[in-house]
């Protein structure tokens, strides 16, 4: 809709259309074709029975696992928490020299 052009006669611009008219003047949609319903997709004919290919070969069962030690575990995962907390160090090391040099180059 667009604005008005002249002054508005009490609120006429902003009161809501007509429901009995068609602000679009759409004409009326054309009817559809006869057409016939869809019947569906066609039934599948069901496999034969014996439409699996026979079994050859049976696998091996499964073997037993070896036994873990856990003491082992325990001390390997010590000396990784140690290496990572020691190259976690190191970097942090060189990252705080970094920056104190980078600030003293900025104040300098």
């Amino acid at each position: 809709m667009s604005s008005p052009t002249r002054p508005p006669d009490d609120d006429a611009y902003w009161q809501r259309p007509d429901p009995s008219t068609d602000p679009l003047d759409r004409p009326e949609p054309a009817p559809e074709p006869e057409t016939p319903p869809y019947p569906g997709p066609p039934r599948a004919e069901p496999p034969p029975a014996d439409w699996r290919p026979p079994t050859i070969a049976h696998p091996p069962p499964p073997r037993t696992l070896p036994p873990q030690d856990m003491d082992a575990l325990d001390e390997a995962e010590g000396s990784a928490r140690t290496v990572t907390y020691g190259v976690g160090l190191v970097v942090g090391a060189i990252a705080l020299v970094v920056i104190c040099l980078l600030c003293a180059r900025v104040v300098l």
